[in-house]
């Protein structure tokens, strides 16, 4: 059982703070636990409550009535309310709701709903990347299970490798060859792998290494496939001590390919000094390079 902070609650459910502690005040809706210094907590069990509250007051519905529903009513109406809705953050608060539960068929249902109402891309753009983003929060106060979070990861991952796998083969005599690779040390992929779905439907072909590429693996393979650009990225300051240098690296190595750089790396100021690198903050971004 998770612990979470009044402020946590916020960022994890947009309900803010001060008007979480008048709900609690005027409608008893949480009963939150103490710490020995007179701190309040919550668990996982108030935390889906409260989303399930979130989403039935955004659709409308007075606090003062949603206050007097019983556990299973505010579930019941949640779940008619995320079955027949096409909005994001519906869907990024289900997906919380289905993650901590570890519930695997809520997941599918709402992802399946979400492409059905607004295609592939646009649920991974808008749907799965806002949830991952709030999960990072959730990872990094502590207020998430490791394994709730490798759960419902390797069913997005389930669900790229799947739409790869049904794109045509790259027959475009005009087509580009890319190398997708993540450097020593970086294990999420989740990013790489869209990127990947996205150059593979423009028509082009790509050759995709994956997590924790050794370098000199990487320039092994392009000696033997020779790419027209390579596509790379860092989540974090963890996997690459020393981003100037790699930077240099990537640049000196491949000076006959458009290298594209996500994350971490394209944050980088000294990118600007290396005429073949390029930043990558957004699909347009990427798009704009095929």
């Amino acid at each position: 059982m998770r612990h979470y902070t009044l402020n946590e609650l916020e960022k994890l459910t947009g309900i803010l703070a001060a008007t979480i502690r008048v709900w609690e005040r005027r409608y008893n809706i949480l009963k939150p636990k103490r710490t020995y210094t007179n701190r309040r907590w919550y668990d996982d069990d108030d935390l889906r409550r409260l989303i399930n509250i979130s989403l039935i007051y955004h659709s409308g519905m007075k606090i003062s009535k949603i206050a007097r529903c019983s556990e299973s009513e505010l579930e019941e109406k949640a779940d008619f309310l995320t079955s027949d809705s096409v909005s994001s953050d519906t869907h990024v608060n289900s997906l919380i709701v289905a993650m901590l539960s570890f519930n695997g068929n809520a997941v599918n249902e709402i992802l399946l709903r979400s492409i059905i109402n607004s295609g592939f891309e646009e649920t991974f753009s808008n749907v799965v990347f806002p949830f991952l983003r709030r999960v990072g929060i959730m990872w990094h106060t502590g207020s998430v299970n490791t394994g709730a979070e490798h759960f419902i990861t390797n069913i997005f991952r389930g669900r790229l490798i799947s739409a790869i796998d049904s794109l045509p083969p790259a027959n475009d005599p005009t087509r580009k060859r890319v190398i997708m690779y993540l450097p020593d040390n970086e294990m999420h992929e989740m990013g790489l792998l869209f990127y990947s779905y996205l150059i593979r439907k423009l028509g082009h072909e790509v050759l995709y290494l994956g997590q924790a590429t050794p370098f000199i693996a990487l320039t092994e393979t392009n000696e033997k496939w020779h790419s027209d650009i390579i596509v790379t990225g860092a989540l974090s300051y963890l996997s690459i001590s020393e981003p100037e240098k790699y930077l240099k690296n990537l640049s000196s190595a491949f000076k006959s390919q458009k290298i594209l750089v996500s994350g971490y790396l394209a944050d980088e100021p000294v990118i600007e000094k290396y005429k073949n690198i390029y930043p990558i903050r957004s699909v347009s971004d990427l798009k704009k390079h095929f």
